[in-house]
C-alpha cells in the first residue's frame, strides 16, 4: 500500500513545486480563472482556499490580521494578489463555509492527450479574466508612429503612384546582328614549277 503519500509530485522537485503553485495561485486570484491540467488543478484547489480561509481569519479577528497576511505573503510571494484576498475574497467569501473554487473538466490537449481542466473561484468577476495580461486594442490608438509603420506608408505611397502612371511602351528589342558574310575564299595556292630534269653528261668513250 502507498502510506504517507500527501500529494502529487507533478514530476518536479519540492522547491519546483512550491514556487509553480504560488505562481499559478496569483494567476487565479488576479484573473479568478486559468486553464491548466487536471492534476495541477486538483493541487491547487487545497492551497488556494487554504489562502483564502487566512484571510477569512483576518477579518473575523483583527489583531492576527498581521500575522495572517505575512503567512499568505509568504507562501504566496505577490503581495498585491494577497492583497486582494484579505480585501476583495475575504469579503466575497465571508458566509462560505468552504469550497471557494470549482474545476471544470475541459477534454484532452493535442499533441500528449494530457487531460485538461478550468478551475474558477465561485461567484468569480467574470471582468478580472485577462485584466492587465498584455496591452488592449484601445492602447495602440495613442501609441507614437514607429519607423516600421512610416516605411510601410511610405512603400503603399509609392505603389499607387506606380499604378496611376500609364504603363510605358516598351522599346523594341534591338535586331540581333546577322552573321557575317563568309570570308571571301583565298586565292588557290599557285603550284610551283617543276625543275627541269637535271642533264647528266655521260662520258663517251671512243670506239
Amino acid at each position: 500500500m502507498k502510506h504517507r503519500i500527501k500529494q502529487r509530485k507533478l514530476n518536479r522537485d519540492s522547491s519546483h513545486r512550491k514556487a509553480m503553485l504560488a505562481n499559478m495561485a496569483a494567476s487565479l486570484v488576479k484573473h479568478e480563472q486559468i486553464t491548466t491540467t487536471l492534476p495541477k488543478a486538483k493541487e491547487l484547489k487545497p492551497y488556494i482556499e487554504k489562502l483564502i480561509t487566512l484571510g477569512k481569519q483576518a477579518g473575523a479577528k483583527p489583531e492576527t490580521a498581521l500575522g495572517k497576511r505575512r503567512q499568505a505573503i509568504s507562501k504566496m510571494r505577490d503581495e498585491a494578489m494577497v492583497k486582494k484576498i484579505f480585501d476583495v475574497l475575504a469579503e466575497r467569501y465571508e458566509g462560505r463555509p468552504g469550497g471557494y473554487t470549482r474545476i471544470l473538466k475541459a477534454g484532452f490537449r493535442y499533441g500528449d492527450a494530457a487531460p485538461m481542466a478550468v478551475i474558477e473561484l465561485v461567484d468569480r468577476d467574470e471582468t478580472a479574466k485577462g485584466a492587465d495580461s498584455g496591452p488592449s486594442a484601445n492602447d495602440f490608438e495613442d501609441m507614437p508612429v514607429t519607423a516600421s509603420e512610416e516605411l510601410k506608408e511610405t512603400v503603399a505611397k509609392n505603389k499607387e503612384k506606380a499604378e496611376k502612371k500609364p504603363a510605358a511602351k516598351k522599346k523594341a528589342a534591338p535586331k540581333a546582328d546577322k552573321p557575317k558574310a563568309d570570308k571571301a575564299k583565298a586565292p588557290a595556292k599557285k603550284a610551283a614549277p617543276k625543275s627541269a630534269p637535271k642533264s647528266t653528261k655521260g662520258s663517251q668513250r671512243g670506239g
